[in-house]
């Protein structure tokens, strides 16, 4: 079981965080496509595994990934790896020499982890396990608390919690490299965000989402609904100038009531930029301006490296665009007396999507990506509903469940051709996507689903009475 001739045929192992599990090969392909390297697996990847393992990089490759990051803990050159203890041994027997031996010196320090995945081994057994590993050539001395190498053995236990094998499906040891970013997670959390709003979006996703839409350093970064900027946040931190619009006036300015529970009003200084600079980013801070989406302010060409966004579904916040009395489909005479006028008009879901994929495909340099949600009541989906443009490729469509019959699917699309006269939607008008046509046609779906559900809940209270 070689695995390795040489630096160049290294193999690396990757330990990947166990939430948002969808988003996990996305992100890793995404942040080795922004240094032009493949994604290569040496085996087919179980979906719900928290090992992958990666040939064709180097080291300065994995080091990238790990400084950007938020979907995998630890990074690993991998040494030796089998579905038992006897074939690791054999495994790491036959694992070059050469290519530990900078590792092993007598005059280095080093430390071996255990890592065990679904299961947990008491301080006796782990020790056992380390002792077993006595044939590799270590020279050097163990310094616990601060080693100049670092090696891990990890064992798989599978996911299922209520069926844990006695042996491990698989064993893996490698020399440490580096940890990804989940720190960012609980630095930049909305919890401690100085500025924030019923639908800041969750400091995770968020990352993802820039992984996701490979943003770098010196892009320019657009969120056409961007709310209270927890998508710029997350741009800026990977050195992105950042910009945005939102037809909410009150969320622009940072006024109004406040969305914390214990404060009643928005104080002076809520507002966008004081996010930025909270995180140290002021700088990258391009601006906001209220402005409808459905009517941009841009003129025309390329001026985006990136859309990043979320667009609302009119659960928590309502979709509107702006209105006038070309707008009315009704006489003012059925106003009874009533001169006012509509400044917002209902803006359906699917003139949302359509509005964003040509904003896209007109703004988006040539292979600037487009990241948005998409919101799915579960019982009806299939994938032909996801809206395509002749101009963007999809990339990847990764699911997060919010209920038993909701979900928001995070599609990537990037812009491939410069559009054309002829170029215009897809699949708007496909029998699959009629959930997104008419005015709150998700959120009547959504609320119908929470009606059907505490229906049955009341029903099996009501029976065991």
């Amino acid at each position: 079981m070689a695995l390795h001739c040489g630096r160049a045929c290294r193999q690396y192992l990757l330990h990947l965080a166990h939430d948002n599990v969808d988003f996990r090969l996305p992100e890793i392909k995404a942040l080795l496509s922004l240094r032009n390297r493949p994604f290569d697996t040496t085996e087919i990847f179980k979906e719900k595994s928290p090992f992958c393992q990666l040939n064709g990089l180097s080291e300065e490759d994995i080091q990238s990934v790990m400084s950007r990051t938020v979907c995998a803990k630890s990074a690993f050159e991998l040494w030796g790896h089998g579905r038992t203890t006897a074939e690791l041994k054999a495994s790491l027997l036959q694992y070059p020499v050469e290519n530990m031996a900078p590792y092993l010196q007598h005059d280095s320090t080093y430390k071996i982890n255990v890592y065990t995945f679904n299961k947990t081994l008491v301080f006796e057994d782990r020790i056992k396990k380390i002792d077993a590993l006595d044939f590799l050539p270590f020279e050097g001395k163990v310094h616990l608390k601060d080693p100049d190498h670092i090696f891990c053995l990890l064992e798989d236990y599978g996911s299922d919690p209520n069926e844990i094998p006695e042996e491990p499906f698989h064993v893996y040891f490698g020399r440490w490299i580096a940890d990804g970013q989940r720190e960012l997670i609980r630095s930049y959390s909305v919890k401690k965000r100085h500025f924030i709003g019923n639908t800041s979006m969750d400091a995770g996703l968020s990352f993802i989402m820039a992984n996701h839409a490979k943003v770098k350093a010196n892009d320019l970064v657009y969120d056409p609904f961007v709310g209270t900027g927890s998508l710029l946040v997350a741009c800026s931190r990977f050195g992105a100038y950042v910009c945005g619009t939102d037809i909410d006036y009150n969320t622009i300015h940072g006024i109004g009531k406040a969305s914390r529970k214990d404060q009643k009003w928005r104080g002076p200084d809520e507002n966008i930029r004081a996010n930025l600079r909270q995180y140290g980013t002021e700088s990258l801070y391009v601006d906001v301006m209220v402005s409808d989406a459905s009517k941009h302010v841009w003129r025309k060409g390329a001026q985006f490296d990136a859309i990043v966004t979320d667009p609302p579904y009119g659960i928590r916040e309502s979709t509107r665009r702006t209105g006038s009395h070309k707008d009315i489909t009704k006489s003012l005479e059925d106003f009874s007396g009533d001169s006012h006028v509509p400044v917002s008009m209902a803006y359906h879901l699917s003139d949302i999507f359509a509005d964003l994929l040509n904003f896209a495909a007109h703004h988006l340099v040539l292979g600037g990506r487009l990241v948005y949600w998409l919101p799915v009541y579960r019982p009806e989906y299939c994938e032909e509903m996801v809206p395509l443009h002749p101009c963007l490729t999809l990339i990847s469509n990764c699911e997060q469940t919010l209920s038993s019959h909701t979900s928001r699917r995070l599609i990537t699309m990037e812009k491939t051709k410069e559009p054309e006269e002829s170029d215009r939607l897809m699949h708007l008008a496909d029998p699959c996507f009629t959930p997104y046509h008419g005015h709150n046609s998700f959120r009547e779906k959504y609320f119908s689903g929470l009606t059907k559900k505490n229906a049955k809940e009341n029903a099996k209270t009501t029976s065991g009475e």
